[in-house]
Order: structure tokens, then sequence, then C-alpha cells
């Protein structure tokens, strides 16, 4: 293809010649490596190039490049194996990609938006990497997400190595893989950076974190990021990791920190931090421009350390290549990409009509009859409470399937095993997950730090390799640090990778006030805005046993779910139930009749099911027959049965616990008005709670919330209308 210089010598002695940032002494691999190297970092530059020249032809939508990082990412990928090891690399790793066997008809076919693009088909912008076959892991736009699904990847190999049954199970782990994350210089301003570098040097996990410090996040320099400018600097503390820092734009240099990283990982040591300072010297997309903020003496300084112009020069002066063959590959280069670039621009997008393709899973439909067995359900033993029968739908989930593991705040029995015998144990602040740690031991129930983004990013890489984590944030009010992963990662992740990838994670999670103390901080119950977000599943049981059937059937589901376990119902007397068998299930969608009625239906979910059931006792005193009817499943809900109750009454009330604008009753109400005005006797009605937060005082906290009068009264006044 081209030609080589004569030389017999397998590896060379180099000393580099001083230039304007000189090289030190070191040895250099086989010459074709070095050359293939070369052709690779090329090969990426040329595809910016490219992509830079399509999207101001306005034939692609949007451009943003790893120039200057190519040296340090061809490395990492030569010392990586693609479908071996695993990547969540960020969007300047054109190169890795490329190293790692992605190719330039892909890498365009993603900036086309073309369906056959591999990394997302047509649903993410380009530079947003993903391969099934390669193991890279579907990457996102916002910055840091990856670093904790990362950890969570690797955790899932360390779980597979202490779970014997687990071997039976899943076979894609490797006695001596290693996962691979990467960030810029700007990320690691992010927390979900420290939580990550936390838990993996806690648990010594094979992790190769790359730092690409370019100097800049957009226009941010490094030292207003970090403190003192020096993020390792910061980070050399951290037991088990193995840090280390190289220039890298140089290809040799980065070649051997890397392979000692990786060395590092494979012999399960801990894990390691490369820190690579490299340089951006294009903006930082086709959207910024940095001739805003850097002046024009700074850019030429980084031009002087182009790593793809140096190591080319580098070749010819050692001798290990002349300039005509440096051409001819720069040439062969230079066609491949306008021939990848030929075939990608009248690539067919995706069709419209697939635009729902891959929101839920395609091949499981938990509300479908296979997850029906509520109406043959045995129930035997002394009755329960909600707290009870959830657990016990964990310990028999477990004991089915060694996938299922277990984490979150104080979820474990006791941590420190040895006095395991001598305690009664934790077992989650409510005791919901009490005995778990004992029955299935420490490798699958077990305690997570203070931090809600570390839970459910941890879980996501692992759910990626197969698991099934069930894992709790302690309180509904403390969600809100891990939005970022439910929001952007949990529940895009099939949609977003084109069925590429899943992560079919429980979220179980205590809700809802009615405490008497609970206040602003613990009685939150904001589930619209969770079940505004396509993807995921959100189920709320009012009773033990609807507990006991929808916890089983969104473990054994394909989806993502938030299980919502309202805090006050969790040991009411009047919900109990005697305990079901292991296979009884209720499927998402279907709503149940909690009581019959001619007059004016109530649709709810949650603690409202009792109040409004009490309400309609005392109208039926008044002569006022109401049917009422539990949704239990939010996202599906049961649209049939909403439509049968209304068709039926005429008169309609929608109540729940959340306040009152902007709620969960309010599309309800919307649907109810588009789809069945004509049904309808009256206005729909709603009964929620007041928008403002929940007060410590029970009086004011009573006033707030709603209550079985205010059902009442609204039954009233709507009778009379």
């Amino acid at each position: 293809m081209f030609s080589f210089m004569n030389t017999d010598t397998k590896v060379l002695k180099l000393v580099r010649k001083s230039e304007s940032t000189p090289m030190t002494t070191t040895e250099l691999p086989d010459h074709k490596l070095l050359i293939e190297m070369y052709r690779t970092m090329y090969l990426s530059r040329r595809l910016d190039d490219k992509e830079i020249q399509l999207k101001g032809q306005n034939r692609i939508f949007f451009q943003i490049s790893g120039a200057g990082h190519e040296a340090i990412l061809v490395a990492a990928g030569m010392a990586l194996k693609p479908g071996y090891d695993w990547f969540y690399p960020y969007y300047r790793d054109r190169a890795l990609c490329l190293q790692l066997g992605m190719t330039p008809l892909e890498q365009l076919l993603s900036a086309v938006g073309a369906e056959a693009d591999p990394n997302s088909h047509g649903r993410q912008m380009p530079s947003h990497w993903g391969h099934k076959k390669l193991n890279i892991v579907s990457q996102s736009s916002p910055t840091g997400t990856q670093l904790l699904q990362a950890v969570g990847c690797a955790e899932a190999s360390y779980r597979f190595e202490l779970i014997p049954e687990l071997q039976k199970r899943i076979s894609n782990f490797r006695d001596d893989e290693v996962t691979y994350v990467s960030l810029g210089d700007g990320t690691s301003s992010e927390g979900e950076f420290w939580e990550a570098l936390n838990t993996a040097s806690n648990l010594k996990l094979p992790v190769l974190f790359l730092l690409e410090d370019n100097g800049y996040a957009i226009s941010v320099p490094v030292e207003v990021q970090t403190a003192g400018g020096d993020v390792s600097r910061l980070v050399e503390n951290f037991p088990s990791l193995y840090l280390q820092r190289c220039d890298g734009t140089d290809p040799i240099e980065s070649l051997e920190t890397m392979r000692r990283a990786v060395d590092y990982c494979r012999q399960r040591k801990g894990p390691a931090f490369i820190h690579a300072k490299v340089i951006r010297p294009y903006s930082h997309s086709l959207s910024d421009d940095e001739k805003l903020y850097r002046p024009d003496e700074e850019r030429a300084t980084d031009a002087e350390r182009d790593p793809v112009k140096r190591f080319g020069a580098l070749l010819i002066d050692e001798g290990l290549i002349d300039q005509d063959g440096l051409q001819q590959i720069k040439n062969e280069v230079d066609r491949e990409v306008n021939e990848a670039a030929d075939i990608a621009l009248p690539s067919a997008q995706p069709a419209r009509e697939t635009a729902m393709k891959y929101v839920f899973s395609p091949d499981v439909d938990p509300a479908s009859k296979e997850f029906d067995t509520e109406d043959s359900v045995q129930l035997s033993g002394n009755p329960g409470t909600m707290v009870d029968l959830i657990n016990r739908c964990l310990e028999t989930e477990m004991a089915r399937d060694p996938r299922i593991v277990v984490f979150g705040e104080d979820v474990a029995d006791c941590s420190r095993e040895q006095y395991l015998e001598n305690v009664k144990g934790k077992g989650g602040v409510f005791k919901v997950t009490a005995n778990l740690q004992r029955k299935h031991g420490s490798a699958r129930v077990f305690n997570s730090p203070l931090a809600e983004a570390n839970i459910v990013g941890r879980a996501i890489g692992m759910a990626t390799r197969g698991l099934k984590p069930v894992v709790e944030i302690q309180f509904f009010d403390y969600i809100w640090p891990a939005m970022h992963q439910i929001r952007n990662e949990l529940a895009l992740m099939r949609w977003r990778s084109g069925n590429e990838f899943k992560a079919p994670v429980v979220i179980r999670v205590p809700i809802g006030g009615y405490l008497k103390g609970g206040a602003v901080y613990h009685s939150q119950s904001g589930v619209s805005t969770f079940t505004q977000i396509p993807g995921l599943r959100v189920i709320y049981p009012s009773n033990a046993l609807d507990a006991n059937g929808l916890l089983r059937t969104a473990i054994r589901c394909d989806d993502p779910v938030l299980f919502c376990e309202h805090k006050h119902l969790y040991r009411q007397a009047y919900n109990k139930s005697a305990y079901p068998n292991n296979e009884f299930m209720i499927p998402f969608g279907k709503a149940k009749k909690v009581r019959e009625g001619t007059d004016i239906s109530i649709i709810t979910y949650g603690a409202l099911v009792q109040r409004s059931l009490v309400a309609a006792k005392q109208m039926e005193q008044e002569g006022i027959s109401v049917e009422l009817i539990d949704l239990r499943s939010l996202v599906p809900f049961d649209w049939d049965a909403i439509a049968q109750t209304v068709k039926k009454t005429s008169r309609v009330i929608v109540a729940h616990e959340d306040s009152l604008s902007w709620g969960y009753a309010a599309e309800i109400a919307a649907r109810i008005t588009d789809e069945l005005f004509e049904y309808l006797d009256a206005p729909v009605k709603r009964v929620c709670a007041l928008d403002t937060f929940v007060a410590y005082a029970p009086q004011l906290e009573d006033a707030i919330l709603p209550q079985a009068s205010d059902v009442a009264k609204a039954i009233a006044e709507l009778r009379r209308y």
C-alpha cells in the first residue's frame, strides 16, 4: 500500500531532536505499528475536516471534532481490546472508535442522521458514540453521566466473580476485562466525576479513567474550572488509584502510558487515571468560535504541538517512512473518506413512522396477559403489611434470579459482616429490605454511598451488562440528584441507541405525606415530573397485595421502572393482605375497580384511594352512588377503565396527593374532556393538594393535603351541578 524505508530493526532507540516541545528518549514499537497509529490519527483528522466541510454545505446538521486528541486516543485503542473490554467514550473520542474498528462510513452515517448508523440509528448528534459489537456503550450529551455508568459496568464484572450462580446465566464477562471511560477537563468539575472515582477506588474496580485535558471547557480555561488548574493533583490521594500523566499529543509516550495503566487494571489492582495534556486546534464545535476568547499567540502555540503533523514529521525524520510513502497514506485516507461520504450522504434517514419505536421494550410487554395472574391468585398465611409483602417479593425474586442485586442507602442489614450475628440489622429505614443481605449475601445486597446519582448511574452500568438492579432511593424528596441519570440516561438508553442497549433498572422510592411530622423534605409527591419522561414506567400501588404483584412485574419486565411506595401506606391495617404465591403478577396499565357506583366516578391512586373510599361511603348515606377506580399504574395507565367509568356515570373527579396545578390529574382530566366530552354531564373536577409545600405542624399539613372531607365536598358539589 505504501513504501517503508529499509530497516530490519523491530525496536528502535529514538532520541528526539529538540523542538519547541522537546521529546524524551524512549523505545519505539515495531515501525508498522507506528505507521498504523499515524494512519488512524490522520483518518480521524480528515473525518473531522470532511464533516466541517459538509456542515458548511448544509449537508449535515452538527459537528464536534476530536482534533488534537488523536494520539492518546489511538494509543488507548491499541492498548485495549474491542468486543472484550468495555468503552464509555465522550464526544472527542473519534480516533479511539476508529482504532477499535468503527469505520469511516459508520461515523459519517451518524453525521448525516442515517437509519443505518450503528451509533444511534439517526437519533443522536454525531460523535455520540455507540457500537454493540465493539462494546462501545451508547453515549449522550450530558457531561460526566457516563462516568458512574462505567463504574457500574466494571462493578458488574466484580459482582459476577462474587456470585457463582451468575456464571450460569450470563456469559459476556472476562476475568481481566477493563472498562474505559473518558472525559474532558471541564467534566472533572461535575460531582459525578468524584462519585465515580470514590466508588471505583473503594471497590478497586478495573476502570481506566482518561482525562483529555485540552485546557478549555468551551471558553472556560482549566484554572477557572479547577482549584490549582491541575485535576490530577487533586485526585492523587485516592487509594488504589494508579495515576499517570502524559503528553497526550505524543503517540509513543501515550501508548506506553496507556499500556501500563491497562496492565494495572487487568491485574485487578484497582482503577487507573491518566491525565493526558492535549490540544484543541479547532473550536469546541461549529457552534463556537474560539477566536472570541483565545488570542492568536495561544492558538499558534497549540498548533506547534499538533499530534498529526508532528508524528508524520517524526516518522520521516527517523527513517521509518519516506515523504512519498507518507503522502501515499494521506491519499489513501482522503480517498477512503470521500468514498465513505459519497455513500453516507444519500443514505436513508429513519422513516417518520419509526419515531415511537423502542421507547419501551419491543419484546417484553408488562401490560400483556402473560403478566396477569391476578384473577387466579392463591393467598396463604397471616395478613402482612405493604412492607411485608414487598419484602417477600424481593426475597422470592432474588431466589429465582441471581442477576438481581439490591442496593442503596442503608438497605443492607449490616455492612460490617462480622457484626451480622450480633445485631438485628437495618434493612432500610422502613425495614423493607430487612434480612435480604442475610439470605442472599453481601455481594447481592449492599449499601451505597449517600449519593443518589451514584446509585442510579451504577445501576445503569450494571443493567447494561445483564444484571437486574433493584435500587432504593431512601426518600423521594432526595431523588433529585439522580434526575440527570434518570431523565437523560436511564429512560433514554434503549431509544437513543435504536434498541442496541437497554437498562431495565427498578428504582424503589418511598414517597408521599400524611406522616404527621414529615414536613417539606419527607412528604413530597411530584410524580408528574416522572410520568412525562418517555421510556420510564411509573407504578404506584395503594395496598400490600398490589404492591407485591406490581413489583414482581416491574422486576420481570425489560424496561426501567420507578416504583413508588407510599410511606403512609407501609403499615396501615386496612391495606394488609395474606401472601400470594411466587408467580403472582399484576400487569401494568390495569386499573382496579375498588367500588361500584352509578352517579359519580373517582379516578385516583396511592393514599387518596382510601380517603376517597371513606368519602364515597359517607356520601352513600346521602344517596350518592360513587364508583372508585384505583389506577395503580401511572405509565402506562388504563384508559379503557377510565373511559368505561366516565361513560357509566358521566361525572368525574380525579384526585391525587400532589399539587393541583400542572399535576397528573390535569392530564387525565384533559384527555377525558378531549375524547369523552359528549359523555360528560358536568366539568371534570380535581381534588389535589394546595400549590405549596407540606408543612410540619399537623394542622397545617391537614389543610395542605387533600382529606376525605375534601373528596366528599367535591362529590356533593359535582352531584349538584
